[in-house]
């Protein structure tokens, strides 16, 4: 099949994708700054929940190119990649490797964020459900992580600006129009309007749990008790 125009990337995996950028820069930049902006990492960190919730849904029911099976990084497909053997769209197998990486370390990183604390004023939103020296510790597990999360980061931006200027391929322009050029393959097809719908109530319902709201108030602070005057 020859070189043509190709549509890969739906209109949900863009918006998942510059989205989740979004967030995680903004979770990035406020729990680095702490103090009252720990409040708005907090709400980063729940956004980055409903994300990644869409996201393992759309991996599923999502378009051809979005799907989980159709870029899986197999040993295969890797060696067949480092062999120069490799055809397809979407992500080949070195950048699914980091796409996978990252969706997994986000999800460390949340689940730890959701109940750890910072010793001043902020608490995860399901802090109360684990002790607090639990707490604590996956508190400096979170923050021992996010070094890790930098370096994947900064991987990625890197093979980005690797594609585009030494092999003259862009990356970025697909994850905005959609659209490849000088691609060989077929169009993406599914995941349609029922498709997105379930995704979006997975990703809504997950927000939900992970924000605490459905934990019972805590009991309120016994009163002092006056001691008579003699």
């Amino acid at each position: 099949m020859g070189e043509q125009r190709v549509f890969v990337w739906d209109l949900p995996t863009r918006l998942f994708h510059w989205l989740l950028a979004a967030a995680v820069t903004g979770a990035v930049v406020t729990g680095l700054q702490g103090g009252a902006l720990m409040d708005w990492h907090g709400r980063f960190g729940l956004s980055i929940v409903g994300l990644l919730a869409f996201r393992l849904v759309w991996g599923f029911v999502g378009s051809t190119y979005a799907r989980f099976i159709q870029f899986f990084p197999t040993p295969g497909k890797v060696a067949a990649y480092w062999r120069g053997q490799w055809r397809g769209e979407g992500h080949n197998p070195l950048g699914a490797l980091s796409v996978f990486g990252l969706l997994a370390l986000l999800a460390v990183q949340v689940a730890s964020g959701l109940v750890g604390n910072d010793d001043i004023v902020f608490s995860g939103p399901l802090a109360d459900l684990v002790t607090k020296d639990i707490s604590n510790r996956l508190t400096g597990f979170h923050q021992l992580l996010s070094n890790a999360l930098y370096a994947l980061v900064a991987l990625h931006v890197a093979a980005v600006l690797f594609y585009t200027r030494r092999k003259k391929r862009s990356l970025i322009r697909p994850m905005i129009t959609g659209w490849k050029d000088n691609a060989q393959g077929e169009s993406a097809r599914g995941g349609g309007i029922v498709a997105f719908a379930v995704a979006v109530v997975v990703a809504a319902s997950a927000v939900y749990g992970a924000s605490g709201v459905w934990l019972p108030a805590p009991p309120p602070a016994p009163k002092a008790v006056e001691t008579p005057n003699f």
